[in-house]
């Protein structure tokens, strides 16, 4: 077993409820970026919180510095390339305020990250909705666009896995019901998550 999931496991014990989802997650996630494949993030609230947090993992250095090697560095300032990191690719959806709250107001706000999956995703990419009762009609919108474009729909739900369950290629229903329990839970598998990850292309 990975150290990281072993140590996910010991630490929260009922995560031995979605074990096989979370492996399975991980190796989506790895073909997608072994791929130049991306992943996109949306969720509402505090899942919107976690899908900038989540991105920010990915997008720098977590356990591992990730220092560009020899060629990456070619070009560059001595001075910039000593500190850039190298990254797995994120964009969190719930970043773009202006398109969001334009498209909002002139279109209809269920369907802001679904424009911005249109938009932006690509075959081979990856759409991570964080939903915690598998409901949310915006992350729900994006799953189907993405499905429809080709992305793999990595869910992250609650016990219930809600409607989102059904549509994604790998669904994690962490074993909780309350809303703040379901986001406790979240956190601790997307950083294990991102640990392995990390290890597998900076390690």
């Amino acid at each position: 077993m990975n150290q990281h999931m072993k140590q996910l496991l010991d630490n929260y014990p009922g995560l031995e409820f979605c074990r096989a989802e979370i492996d399975a997650a991980y190796e989506i996630m790895l073909a997608t970026f072994s791929q130049q494949g991306r992943m996109l993030l949306c969720g509402n609230g505090g899942s919107a919180a976690d899908a900038e947090h989540w991105a920010g993992e990915l997008l720098k250095g977590f356990a591992n510095s990730r220092k560009l090697d020899v060629d990456q560095r070619q070009g560059l300032d001595p001075i910039v390339a000593d500190k850039l990191q190298n990254v797995l690719p994120a964009i969190p959806l719930t970043g773009f305020s202006s398109l969001a709250t334009a498209f909002a107001n002139d279109v209809d706000p269920e369907l802001t990250f679904a424009q911005l999956v249109w938009g932006l995703g690509q075959r081979g990419d990856l759409l991570v909705g964080m939903s915690t009762s598998g409901n949310s009609s915006n992350v729900l919108n994006a799953a189907g666009v993405a499905r429809t474009k080709g992305l793999k729909v990595l869910g992250m739900t609650g016990r219930d896995g809600g409607k989102l369950a059904a549509i994604c290629d790998i669904c994690i229903r962490v074993p909780a019901d309350e809303t703040f329990r379901i986001q406790e839970y979240h956190l601790p598998v997307y950083h294990a998550l991102s640990l392995m990850l990390e290890d597998e292309f900076f390690g």
